[in-house]
This record gives C-alpha cells, structure tokens and sequence, in this order.
C-alpha cells in the first residue's frame, strides 16, 4: 500500500504534469467502490480546471477551479496512471479525459481503490503535521494500552502511517514495535516524535532520488529493517519478522521493549 511519502511524491509529480488542464469527459468503468453517483461526479468535475492534486492522510485529492473535491484512496493495489485519447488503462476505476488529450486513471486490479467527491476534512491530525509532536504523542500514549504499532497506525488517532514506514519509525526511535504504549518513558517518545518526521522526510527524498517523476509503485530498497531480502539492520543486527494476517512486522534486538 502506499503510504506517505510515496504519495507526497505521486501529487508533487501529478500536480507538475497536469495542472491547468480541463477535464472534458469523466468516466467511471467501475463504480462499485464510489462514495457517489456517477451523475454528481459529472456535474462538478467535467469541464473544470485541474488546479492541485496533494495528500490528506491515505488518500490523494484532486482539487478543481469550482472547488470540488475528489478523494482518491489507493487502498492496496490501487494505482494513478496516465493515459492518452480514449483508451484509458485496464482496471481502470475513474478516468478523467483532458481537453488536450491527455488523461488520468486510478487503476486497481482488486477493484478496491475509492473514489469520493468532497470528502469531508478530518480533524485527526496528519503524521507529517507539527500537531503531532512530543506533547500530542505523550498525551496519546499516555491514554492507550495497545502496543505501539498498532496506536501509531491508528488512523483515528493519527493519519498517514501504515506498515512499512512505522517499522521504520519505530526502529529508528529504537523502540520495540511490542512495546505497550503507556509504557514508554518520556525521553524515548521525544525520540519517537523526532523519528517520525525524520522517516518520512527522509523517505520522500529517497524515493525523488530513485524515480523524480514517480506517480505510482512503491520503492522501498533504501529501508533499514522493513524489508524481505535484508537479513542485518545497519547496526548489524538480524533483522526479525513476524507476521499477524497479512501484515508483517519487522524489528531487531536494538529496540527496546517496554511493558
């Protein structure tokens, strides 16, 4: 799934390309996963100017000259793709046909990428905002039981981190990702908040390192612990992995547990 940083990249490339452009024809192949009709996505978005497309959380919004909305959440599999004249990709979702000729569709092979016109803002902060600090951090903690991972992805407590980036987060603070969340002492969540920010920071100018017009995939060989052919972290030690449905944790002996 992709998750911040790979979506921070996605809009910043997408909102380059395509800025400006006039939707002349919008078209939803399949409309299972749509948070609307297909009559009001075309009554707001066709012939409207293309003016931003940037993250809320998990999701991509496109942003229009009428100020009409449209939220694009990738789920697993889901995927922007850009396409030309009518032939829009397979597995498309929603495509929108520019006047130029140009076009974007959000794919997904599962058919579980959502589309919702004018979602509503929420009020949980983003992982990457300054509310998300030692002080919100210390209070959120402080009021959970749950093992840190699971509060840190907790998407009504705080939007944006999934899987891969908490791993990430979570080892750089050196904090076990078992550790209860009440637990953890003071001066390890003022590490913990300063993780946060440096992790996805860093990952965002990784991924423009790798790919600078990157608008889908996710690049992830520059991680340090969560990732499947790495068997030593950079402080070489073996990286460990366990796996609860199909989510998979990784971590070393370098995080400290708390309980």
């Amino acid at each position: 799934m992709p998750e911040i940083p790979d979506l921070e990249v996605f809009s910043m490339n997408l909102t380059k390309m395509l800025k400006g452009k006039v939707v002349k024809k919008l078209e939803v192949p399949y409309p299972k996963k749509l948070k609307t009709t297909v009559a009001a996505l075309k009554k707001q978005i066709e012939k409207q100017t293309l003016t931003e497309i940037y993250r809320e959380g998990k999701q991509l919004r496109l942003a229009f000259d009428n100020k009409a909305r449209l939220g694009w959440h990738l789920m697993l599999h889901g995927e922007p793709a850009l396409f030309e004249g009518k032939d829009y990709p397979k597995w498309t979702i929603i495509a929108l046909q520019f006047a130029d000729g140009s076009g974007l569709a959000m794919t997904d092979f599962q058919g579980q990428a959502m589309v919702t016109l004018n979602p509503e803002e929420s009020e949980v902060p983003d992982a990457m905002s300054k509310q998300v600090n030692t002080k919100f951090l210390t209070a959120t903690l402080a009021s959970s039981k749950k093992k840190i991972k699971d509060v840190l992805m907790d998407q009504d407590l705080i939007r944006g981190l999934g899987n891969a980036y908490t791993d990430e987060i979570l080892y750089e603070a050196r904090i076990s990702p078992y550790s209860i969340a009440d637990k953890i002492p003071a001066s390890k969540i003022k590490i913990l908040a300063a993780s946060i920010k440096k992790v996805l920071k860093d990952g965002i100018k990784q991924i423009l390192k790798h790919d600078k017009q990157l608008i889908s995939g996710e690049y992830r060989d520059f991680m340090k612990v969560h990732h499947a052919r790495k068997e030593k972290s950079p402080g070489g030690s073996p990286i460990q992995s366990h796996k609860v449905g199909s989510r998979k944790t990784y971590y070393t002996d370098e995080q400290e547990l708390f309980t």
